[in-house]
């Protein structure tokens, strides 16, 4: 019986050969960092869901719509719990992109290294202490004059506020000395809008910093080193350098 050469397309860059696998190795991972933080992207998939839904509305229906789920002081003191959740669903101003960025960098490694669960207690713990925070200090300026009365019905919708304790948490997963700088730099960014325009939202994103750092406890008995992002410039350097020394060596 006549015997057939071992099939040679899977050396020679046919479709389904390793050339073929190599090129989805990046899908895969993109795939398997997804479902590593399952919170993280449905909260994205909902925000993206209504972002569409807000490109669709009249700007003047759309003031009202979101106030209407609005964290004001008006909304929280009718139907509170009604507004804490449905304004964790929409994004003032509908820049979607730059969420799902901010996402996948904090959101998703803070999932990853805390769990889900862990994640949420951030995420929303932030939200709601934030919102009442910075509320409850416009309503103080309300009733000392420092505001004008129309301000119990200002457009408070996003996530802005969990998303600022959820990058504070994640101070407690960086190894020393460079969690020292990360921290520097989140109080150099939220704490100087808070300096120059004082306004309860720049309260509310310097609040929920605090809050992020007062949740330590929850970071604690995860197991697993902290990231070192020292460690991980040395492996992004070897690996370039090796890339680099194949790539040499099929030169002619």
């Amino acid at each position: 019986m006549r015997r057939f050469p071992p099939d040679q397309g899977q050396h020679a860059g046919r479709p389904g050969g390793q050339p073929h696998g190599r090129a989805l190795r990046p899908l895969r991972r993109v795939r398997g960092y997804i479902r590593s933080a399952p919170g993280t992207y449905l909260w994205l998939a909902a925000l993206f869901v209504t972002t569409i839904a807000m490109h669709h509305m009249s700007p003047e229906f759309e003031a009202e719509f979101l106030r209407q789920r609005s964290t004001n002081i008006h909304e929280l003191s009718t139907n509170p719990r009604r507004v804490l959740i449905a304004s964790a669903f929409w994004i003032d101003g509908g820049g979607w992109l730059a969420y799902a960025v901010l996402y996948s960098v904090f959101h998703a490694q803070a999932e990853r290294r805390l769990g889900t669960l862990r994640w949420l207690i951030v995420a929303f713990g932030t939200h709601v202490a934030a919102t009442f925070i910075s509320e409850g200090a416009l309503l103080w300026a309300i009733r000392h004059d420092y505001a004008p009365h129309s301000a119990v019905n200002t457009l408070d919708v996003g996530v802005s506020y969990a998303l600022a304790g959820v990058v504070a948490v994640l101070t407690y997963r960086i190894a020393r000395p460079y969690r020292y700088l990360y921290l520097a730099a989140i109080l150099v960014i939220y704490g100087a809008p808070l300096l120059s325009g004082r306004t309860f939202t720049d309260l509310g994103h310097f609040a929920s910093v605090l809050i992020g750092l007062a949740c330590y406890p929850l970071t604690r008995g995860l197991g697993g080193a902290p990231w070192n992002p020292a460690d991980t410039l040395r492996t992004a350097g070897r690996k370039m350098g090796f890339s680099g020394a194949r790539a040499k060596d099929r030169t002619p």
